[in-house]
């Protein structure tokens, strides 16, 4: 049996997000793009992802004197870990909650709308009926 995807913190999603996007990168690297949009102390990074790589989010290519960091984990795997979370705390595990409530609170466009309609034709065109 596979073992679960560790959840990540906020400030760890923020570095596999840079992970995701840049791909393998150093400290550096990531600490430079996360310093764009807030302050952050390089030995702060540092340490955030060493512990992402004992929870095993990331992994870290020692050959050089530069450790080169790769996510270890998908950014699909990490959406569906923390979305089913969130679902199962805030809408006691009911999809259609979450649905109800993102589309009563946003304006949806005809676009978004005919999108979700071709979805949900594909959804129940896969389960047997």
């Amino acid at each position: 049996m596979q073992n679960p995807i560790p959840k990540p913190t906020e400030a760890e999603l923020e570095v596999l997000q840079v992970l995701w996007q840049k791909g393998e990168s150093t400290v550096r690297d990531v600490h430079e793009q996360l310093t764009q949009s807030k302050e952050s102390v390089y030995t702060t990074t540092l340490k955030i992802m060493q512990i992402m790589a004992e929870k095993g989010l990331v992994t870290r290519n020692e050959e050089n004197r530069t450790h080169i960091y790769m996510a270890a984990v998908k950014e699909e795997d990490i959406q569906k870990t923390l979305l089913d979370k969130f679902i199962d705390t805030t809408f006691r595990g009911s999809a259609m909650k979450l649905v109800m409530q993102a589309l009563g609170n946003n304006k949806t466009s005809s676009e978004e709308l005919a999108e979700i309609q071709r979805l949900l034709e594909q959804m129940r065109g896969k389960k047997p009926s």
